[in-house]
C-alpha cells in the first residue's frame, strides 16, 4: 500500500512526467498585460483547469494505475474523493483498462458524480457527516481485493502531482522567466508536496505556498505549528474539493520541510477570483480551483514588482455556482 512506498523525490517527479508524455495535457501558462498592470507585477497562471478531467489529478491518478502490476490491475482499484480525484482515477482506469470504484460524499456536486460514472467507474455514495470515505473505502478493498489509491498520501500521486509544476518552470524557462512565487490550492497537500519537490531541483529561487479556503487551513496552521493539526468540525466552504480535515502524513513530511507558508482566502473573495479568472483570462475555475488566485486578488500573496504564479487546479464547477460567482463581480 501507498504508506509503505518511500517519500517522492525530484527523480520520481521526472519519471511521472515521462509516464505522463502524450496521456496528459500540456495545459497553458496564461498570462494577462491588463491583470499585469492591475497587480503592478507579472502574474501567470497554470491552466490545469484544462487538464483531462479538468484538474489536475489525472496527473497523479495516471502515474499511480500505470506502475500497477498485471494482477492488481486486473482485480481493480477504489478511490475516495468528493470529486477531481475520483474522475481522475476513473479515467486514468478508464484508459489503462482497470476497474474502478470510487466513494463519493452524496453531497458531492452532481456534475463531477455524472462525470465519474461516464469514465466508466462504479460510484458508491456515503454520508461525509456520518461516515468515514477512508474505512468505506477499506472495506470496500477488503471485500473485493481492491487496490487503493489515495487522493494525496501517495508518493506516486504525489509524484505525479508535481509534474504540473514542473511543467509550468519550464514553460517560465523557456520564455525568459522565472517565478519568485509559486501558489497552490491545497486540500490533503499533494500537489503541494509534488510542486515544491520539482522547484526545489528546477527553480530553488521560488517560493512556494499553500492556499486553503477560510475553516479548512489546517496546512497553514500546521506549517505555523511545525506539526499535523486539524480543522474544527462543522465548518463549511463553497471550495468542496479542499475540505481534507487533516494534512496527510506523507504530504506535510514534504510540505514541512519546503513550503514557504499557507494563506487563506474567504469564500466571497473565492467567487471574485472565478469571476478575475474569467474576465482577464477567460478561464472557468471552479471554487476550489480559484483560492491560490484569491490569495493573491486579497493581498497576502503580492504581486508588485514580482513573478507570481497560481496553479488554478480544476474547473468542474456547476452552472449555478459559476454563475453566482460571476455575479459577485458586478
Amino acid at each position: 500500500m501507498a504508506d509503505t512506498l518511500p517519500l517522492p523525490d525530484f527523480k520520481a517527479v521526472e519519471a511521472a512526467a515521462a509516464r505522463l508524455q502524450g496521456h496528459a495535457v500540456v495545459t497553458p501558462l496564461l498570462e494577462s498585460p491588463l491583470a499585469n498592470r492591475k497587480l503592478g507585477g507579472r502574474l501567470f497562471i497554470k491552466a490545469e483547469a484544462l487538464q483531462r478531467t479538468g484538474s489536475f489529478k489525472f496527473r497523479g491518478a495516471y502515474n499511480a494505475l500505470s506502475q500497477l502490476d498485471a494482477e492488481t490491475r486486473r482485480r481493480g482499484v477504489v478511490a475516495f474523493s468528493s470529486g477531481n480525484h475520483a474522475q481522475g482515477v476513473a479515467h486514468a482506469a478508464e484508459l489503462l483498462g482497470i476497474p474502478a470504484t470510487i466513494v463519493m460524499p452524496a453531497d458531492a456536486p452532481a456534475l463531477k458524480v455524472a462525470n465519474t460514472r461516464a469514465y466508466g467507474a462504479e460510484v458508491v455514495l456515503y454520508d461525509r457527516y456520518k461516515e468515514d470515505r477512508e474505512a468505506v473505502s477499506a472495506k470496500i478493498a477488503g471485500e473485493r481485493g481492491l487496490h487503493v489509491i489515495p487522493p494525496y498520501d501517495d508518493p506516486r500521486v504525489m509524484a505525479g502531482q508535481g509534474t504540473a509544476a514542473l511543467e509550468a518552470a519550464r514553460q517560465a524557462a523557456a520564455i525568459g522567466v522565472h517565478f519568485d512565487a509559486f501558489a497552490v490550492n491545497c486540500s490533503g497537500g499533494g500537489l503541494a508536496a509534488g510542486s515544491a519537490l520539482a522547484l526545489e531541483a528546477v527553480s530553488p529561487e521560488t517560493q512556494v505556498y499553500t492556499a486553503e479556503p477560510a475553516g479548512f487551513e489546517d496546512m497553514s496552521r500546521s506549517l505555523a505549528a511545525g506539526e499535523r493539526v486539524s480543522n474544527e468540525p462543522g465548518k463549511y466552504s463553497i471550495c468542496d474539493a479542499l475540505l481534507a480535515a487533516t494534512p496527510g502524513v506523507l504530504t506535510f513530511a514534504v510540505n514541512k520541510r519546503l513550503l514557504a507558508g499557507g494563506l487563506v482566502a474567504t469564500d466571497d473573495e473565492v467567487r471574485r477570483a472565478m469571476a478575475f479568472a474569467f474576465q482577464e483570462y477567460k478561464l472557468v475555475v471552479e471554487p476550489g480551483g480559484a483560492v491560490a488566485l484569491a490569495c493573491v486578488l486579497n493581498g497576502q500573496l503580492p504581486v508588485t514588482g514580482r513573478v507570481v504564479c497560481v496553479l488554478a487546479s480544476g474547473g468542474n464547477v456547476d452552472p449555478e455556482t459559476f454563475i453566482t460567482a460571476l455575479k459577485s463581480a458586478t
